[in-house]
């Protein structure tokens, strides 16, 4: 009996840390309901410079915070089950050459892309490179999404002027930053205070 209990909280425990937050719209509920990961997300601003909305709604944008996000497979015929089109993986959808590159530049050799802190930190990165390659604001959420998707070299030749779908992404991308940037005004101090009382 006790063994069962013990694999039953297990499961418990491991379906919180990989399912998406009940209520992704929301940056305060998602830092309530997920414990820790306001503080990853904080330590990732300290660290590469990008606001925690910012990065918040690009998590949002490639994965809805689904921690095993993968894009959809290519249909063979319409409906057999092909290849998928990328390598992308994880909250962040990072791909395993840029995830790799990220682990080696940052120094975060256990990284994993299925992991919050990991992938949190990981888009830090990324914006920090693009703050340096493409001269983008850290706070800038539009652009920095485009470098996001096009790459540096990419972005830096402008390939995503010709892409109308991807313009309109990156706004939307923009718009939910303005709103979770909104919303973490009105609570951060309670996140704030919460992390400090669970010391005592």
């Amino acid at each position: 009996m006790n063994r069962f209990l013990l694999i039953m909280a297990f499961t418990a425990v491991a379906g919180c840390t990989t399912s998406p937050p009940r209520d992704v719209n929301d940056i305060c509920e998602i830092f309530e309901e997920k414990s820790g990961w306001y503080d990853d997300a904080a330590d990732s601003r300290d660290e590469w410079g990008t606001p925690i909305p910012v990065m918040m709604a690009m998590m949002y944008q490639e994965s809805r915070f689904q921690a095993k996000a993968r894009p959809p497979r290519k249909k063979i015929f319409g409906f057999i089950p092909g290849p998928r089109p990328s390598s992308s993986y994880g909250y962040s959808q990072a791909k395993k050459s840029t995830w790799k590159e990220y682990k080696s530049s940052a120094g975060r050799y256990g990284a994993d892309r299925d992991d919050f802190e990991d992938a949190i930190d990981f888009i830090g990165w990324y914006n920090y490179k693009s703050n340096k390659r493409s001269s983008i604001s850290r706070s800038d959420a539009y652009r920095l999404y485009l470098a996001y998707h096009e790459g540096h070299g990419g972005y830096n030749r402008g390939t995503y002027r010709s892409k109308k779908w991807l313009l309109d992404v990156a706004r939307k991308v923009e718009r939910k930053a303005n709103t979770y940037q909104q919303q973490l005004n009105g609570c951060e101090d309670d996140l704030k205070s919460g992390w400090l009382f669970g010391w005592f």
